[in-house]
């Protein structure tokens, strides 16, 4: 099967069986997002929903987070991973929303990488969802699956694993890719124990099909 092939075979099977794929995670409105995105480094996107409705209820809007001070807002996520950091890039980024963008969350990746706690990926995330543009991003589940697949061959990083997608996949389809990638590789291609005899991408896959001719 050729690259051109795989991909096309990829592009059908999650066009008819996942045409709806999505963020799992829970919000309303653009900042709600990206507070959502920047709590969700290296932790899950079920912790991050728990933890969000209580921030959001004391801090719904740039302007009140912006006011915020760290002892004020830290006991509300030091259940997710590094909360000091968390905490400290989330007052940042909602006071430079009030001085550099009137209170709004920007929709490029340029604008959205000058925040503190954004940097592509995240930028990636926000402008796909909000603004459906045509950008990959590229976490471990991408990043592992799209190189077991096949639809990524010898990408060292994250941005040359992204270079490589976009470049493949039509326009149109990138803002929902990333979420047919990691929900496959949160729910179906596992790091550990991939369930192969479950997956529908097993006659494209290169990992699979490498597996039984040398298992």
């Amino acid at each position: 099967m050729t690259k051109k092939e795989r991909y096309s075979f990829i592009i059908h099977y999650f066009l008819e069986h996942a045409p709806d794929a999505e963020t799992e995670l829970l919000f309303d409105n653009p900042f709600q997002l990206l507070v959502a995105v920047i709590l969700s480094a290296q932790c899950t996107d079920k912790r991050v929903n728990m933890t969000t409705p209580a921030i959001f209820e004391k801090f719904p809007d740039p302007a009140s987070m912006s006011k915020a001070n760290f002892e004020e807002l830290f006991p509300l996520i030091k259940s997710i991973s590094y909360p000091n950091n968390k905490t400290k890039h989330l007052i940042g980024m909602a006071q430079k929303l009030e001085s550099d963008f009137e209170g709004k969350v920007p929709m490029t990746v340029a604008e959205l990488i000058t925040l503190p706690g954004v940097g592509r990926k995240t930028a990636n995330v926000i402008t796909s969802v909000i603004d459906e543009q045509p950008n990959m991003a590229v976490d471990t589940h991408v990043f592992r699956v799209s190189a077991r697949i096949g639809l990524t061959t010898g990408a060292k990083t994250p941005v040359a694993a992204e270079k490589q997608l976009i470049k493949h996949i039509p326009a149109e389809y990138i803002h929902k890719a990333h979420h047919w990638l990691i929900l496959h590789g949160r729910y179906v291609c596992v790091a550990r124990n991939p369930k192969c005899e479950q997956c529908g991408l097993r006659p494209a896959c290169k990992f699979y099909n490498n597996s039984r001719r040398f298992g």
